[in-house]
This record gives structure tokens, C-alpha cells and sequence, in this order.
């Protein structure tokens, strides 16, 4: 049981485990058949809202990292999220170019607070 992230361009690697995308749209210029993945789960992602205000500026990320987190309380998505985390392998993938501060980022900070 570990949970990793990566870019959903990123090559995929049998270590991967289960492949689960976070963004709410899908990333541009990929294919489902490429992109490998086991589920698409929306309802983990940022609002639609509030990742329009982060528009990732690196300014707002502390701020970004509080609402998201304010957002994933008690949604039933992320709890179901925290069960597969805790009995297999998943990683997180996000659309993002910024490899350090994306959704995927405080996903995994919270998974790993919540084992």
C-alpha cells in the first residue's frame, strides 16, 4: 500500500498499481488508451471554482492547499480514495506541467495523514 503521483503523460509502469486521474477535465492532447487508467475520479478534484482562482500561481499555493482541503472534508469520493490507499498501490494522476504544486500534491499529503 503506497500512493504515489505522477503526470498522466508520463509513460505508465506496472509499479503504478492502480491508476486513478484527479482532474475534473481531461487533460489535453492525450487518449483514454494511452492515458491507461483505471478510473477517473472527478469528484477528488479541485472545484471548478477554486482551480480557476489558483490558475497556479505559486503566490496562492498555501492558500490553494486550505480551501482544497476545506473542499475534501467529509466528500465521499476521497474517503473511497483513502480505502483503495490503504489496501493496494495507486497513483494519483493530474494534467499539471507544475510537478509541485497540484491537487495531487495535497491528495497525497492527506492520504499519507489519514494512515
Amino acid at each position: 500500500m503506497s500512493v504515489s503521483i505522477k503526470r498522466v503523460y508520463d509513460e505508465p509502469e506496472a509499479s503504478d498499481g492502480e491508476r486513478i486521474l484527479i482532474d475534473r477535465l481531461w487533460p489535453r492532447g492525450i487518449s483514454r488508451e494511452k492515458a491507461r487508467l483505471d478510473e477517473w475520479m472527478k469528484d477528488v478534484a479541485p472545484s471548478a471554482e477554486l482551480r480557476r482562482w489558483f490558475d497556479h500561481k505559486p503566490e496562492r499555493w498555501a492558500q490553494f492547499r486550505e480551501r482544497y482541503r476545506a473542499e475534501l472534508e467529509g466528500n465521499s469520493a476521497f474517503e473511497d480514495l483513502r480505502e483503495r490507499a490503504g489496501t493496494r498501490t495507486v497513483t494519483l494522476l493530474y494534467g499539471s506541467r507544475n510537478r509541485n504544486l497540484n491537487q495531487a500534491v495535497v491528495l497525497a499529503e492527506l492520504l499519507a495523514d489519514h494512515r
